[in-house]
């Protein structure tokens, strides 16, 4: 990857491991703009948007950028909840109002996307990273119990519902598993290290790749 052009990084993470909050210091260090499910949804919520949308907008050629980055903005440095939504989409729906929305954000300038299927959107985009960010069972439960202030069992249950359910929704759109490494450049497991440190290794990766 080259980081002195426009370039797209994705992590995909494990839940307990830290990946969200790796792929925020990541942008920062960067200084790119950062996406997640929050942000994805708070933008699909705000604007009423579907695929029909968003091609309806770009088609007259209304502030779309604009909107969507002043919007952002708003997004990232407020603590309150995104509004209701004002369109209901099925899953399919949803999953290709994502992409659209992350590939016009990718379009228009670097980034970082922690989740959302980003490693299958921009699997073929010019100029990307894909990273894995992984941990052993313990390390994933210990961190959920401090995170969400839970018991071992609780944890435990809170993490198998949320990896079947992730896999499962890889599946419905492509033949591949999450935990496939061949879909990733740089894997990361976080047993050892703090996120700050996973920053450092992932910019030590980009420095050393950086054509």
């Amino acid at each position: 990857m080259n980081k002195n052009e426009k370039f797209v990084i994705t992590i995909n993470r494990e839940v307990g491991t830290g990946g969200r909050t790796i792929g925020r210091k990541l942008a920062e260090k960067l200084s790119v703009k950062y996406c997640d499910k929050a942000i994805v949804d708070g933008l699909t919520q705000k604007f009423g948007l579907n695929i029909q949308r968003i091609e309806e907008i770009k088609a007259q050629k209304k502030s779309w950028w604009n909107d969507i980055n002043n919007y952002y903005n708003i997004l990232v440095n407020s603590t309150s909840q995104p509004m209701e939504a004002e369109v209901k989409l099925d899953n399919a729906s949803m999953f290709e109002t994502e992409k659209h929305i992350l590939q016009e954000i990718a379009t228009q300038t670097s980034c970082v996307i922690a989740g959302r299927t980003g490693f299958m959107i921009f699997r073929e985009w010019p100029n990307h990273l894909n990273i894995f960010i992984q941990a052993s069972m313990e390390h994933r439960v210990q961190r959920v119990m401090r995170r969400q202030n839970v018991s071992e069992k609780e944890a435990r249950e809170i993490i198998a519902k949320l990896d079947a359910s992730r896999e499962t929704y890889i599946k419905k759109y492509e033949d591949t598993s999450r935990y496939d490494t061949r879909n990733y450049q740089l894997v990361i497991s976080m047993d050892d290290l703090s996120e700050d440190d996973a920053v450092d290794v992932i910019m030590s990766y980009i420095d050393r790749t950086s054509k």
